[in-house]
């Protein structure tokens, strides 16, 4: 025979009945979006990685048109990656092998609008630098000179704000303006590695414009009198 429920018991089990009563339907509301946050962290998970997978295919795609210095394939399939893929790492390193091509082969307004392209919608502060100081160099051929000195304004990445000084400079100066391609140089020069290669070359255009980049450095402060060697 069942045995019936004490007092105490069913105190209990009334107070689970009407804690279920008042709370039950947020507690599973809770659950189910807690369960369907993990879920769709997990399909986002695997969305991520279908579309890195395909990216990478399409991007193999870029390179073998490369390769064969096939420009026609080359925009085709960039065009392909930038409308299916084009906020993946691989769609902004398609762009800058694309203009890469495209310049060798002189087609330099497909090579600029691929350039643009990646300096205005990568979200990787590296890939738009190096974008636009390409893009600068293409439109510096182009004797573009405002038009580079736009892309080489406002602020870079800390590792590219000499080679933004020093293209500045180079634009300045092919425009006859010696006085701030020369400033633009001593920037450069003072705040680039001196271990950098380049530094040489800024070394050499500052000599030209009658700069002696050595004497920039800074001596060292003097020891103060009276104190110990």
């Amino acid at each position: 025979m069942a045995k019936h429920l004490d007092l105490e018991e069913q105190e209990q089990l009334d107070e689970i009945k009407h804690f279920w009563r008042e709370y039950g339907n947020l507690i599973t509301w809770a659950l189910i979006a807690v369960f369907g946050s993990i879920a769709a962290w997990n399909g986002w998970q695997y969305w991520q990685r279908t579309q890195a997978a395909q990216a990478a295919t399409m991007y193999d795609e870029v390179e073998r048109a490369a390769q064969a210095g096939d420009t026609a394939r080359v925009e085709r399939a960039f065009s392909d990656m930038k409308d299916k893929f084009g906020g993946t790492t691989y769609a902004q390193q398609a762009g800058m092998l694309a203009a890469k091509v495209l310049i060798e082969k002189g087609n330099t307004d497909a090579a600029k609008s691929a350039l643009a392209w990646v300096a205005d919608k990568s979200s990787d502060e590296g890939y738009q630098a190096v974008a636009r100081l390409r893009l600068a160099g293409v439109l510096v051929q182009a004797k573009a000179y405002d038009d580079a000195l736009k892309q080489l304004s406002g602020p870079f990445p800390k590792s590219f704000e000499a080679l933004a000084a020093d293209r500045r400079g180079d634009v300045y100066n092919l425009q006859g303006k010696k006085a701030e391609a020369k400033a633009e140089y001593i920037k450069a020069y003072k705040i680039s590695d001196e271990r950098a290669e380049y530094r040489r070359l800024i070394e050499v255009k500052l000599s030209a414009l009658g700069v002696d980049a050595k004497g920039l450095v800074a001596a060292p402060a003097p020891a103060a009198s009276g104190a110990k060697p």
